[in-house]
């Protein structure tokens, strides 16, 4: 099944939801393999990689990380060329204050806010999503 292009039937289709845990970013230039296997994401940069792990997994390996997020995921399966949802959902929360790191996802797309305005980040995803 394709994903939907259709930027208001996207909007209206968000269905965020807050995926349990608490989620940071590390880096390193050769994480072991079993670090890389409890990662949600891994991102291969000029500087090292970076993954997106649960908090705890961060600290049973004595990880650095400076940004505690909780993880979002629109339930829309959106296509990977549509155009203006991120644009939109980020210009809600960038409204609100809120910071978001986007990773799309083959079927959906992943937002990861700061820990303590997940709520937040909630609110102004369902409001835009109603209107």
């Amino acid at each position: 099944m394709d994903g939907l292009k259709n930027l208001d039937t996207l909007i209206k289709s968000m269905s965020p939801k807050i995926n349990e845990g608490q989620y940071v970013f590390c880096t390193l230039e050769n994480p072991p393999q079993e670090l890389l296997n409890q990662a949600i994401l891994t991102f291969t940069e000029a500087e090292g990689k970076t993954l997106i792990v649960q908090k705890q997994t961060a600290d049973n390996f004595g990880l650095t990380y400076n940004f505690v997020a909780a993880w979002i995921t629109l339930s829309v399966h959106s296509a990977l060329d549509a155009v203006g949802l991120t644009a939109t959902f980020s210009t809600a929360l960038a409204r609100q204050g809120i910071s978001c790191n986007v990773v799309a996802g083959y079927y959906h797309d992943h937002i990861f806010v700061d820990l303590q305005k997940a709520d937040q980040a909630i609110e102004a995803l369902n409001k835009i999503s109603s209107q």
